[in-house]
């Protein structure tokens, strides 16, 4: 499919501080982490996975084709890394498998019969409730 190490070596980092509530520390440490990847640039993807990627990741692309994606879980900078690496190689994963071409199939007989039968039987069960005519 592609060559994850490849791929990994063309992410880039950054390290900000989280967000919330916090003692002294949260204001000092920068522990969430920031993942971007150029989608443009990429030499470890084909052109094919590229632009399925495009179409697929569209909302969550910047204007220049950029990946950009966040992980503030855990109070460690390291642990942060490992789970927005984990979380952007699930997210390419599921992105590049191609669906399957639906094969459209001819209905059976028997169930053409079947609902016509049930069809019929309504139309009779409907009939029946009708006050009969007199002449």
């Amino acid at each position: 499919m592609f060559d994850e190490h490849a791929i990994k070596n063309e992410l880039t980092f950054k390290a900000i501080r989280s967000s919330g509530a916090g003692g002294q520390h949260v204001n000092k440490t920068a522990s969430k982490v920031e993942l971007s990847f150029d989608l443009h640039n990429s030499l470890a993807l084909s052109e094919a996975q590229i632009e399925r990627l495009k179409t697929n990741l569209q909302s969550r692309l910047t204007k220049e084709h950029v990946l950009i994606m966040q992980c503030g879980e855990s109070r460690s900078q390291f642990r942060n890394k490992a789970i927005i690496i984990q979380r952007f190689l699930e997210l390419l994963k599921t992105n590049l498998i191609e669906d399957k071409e639906r094969i459209p199939t001819k209905t059976p007989k028997a169930v053409i019969k079947k609902r016509l039968a049930n069809k019929r039987r309504t139309s009779e069960k409907k009939a029946n409730r009708k006050p009969p005519e007199i002449d």
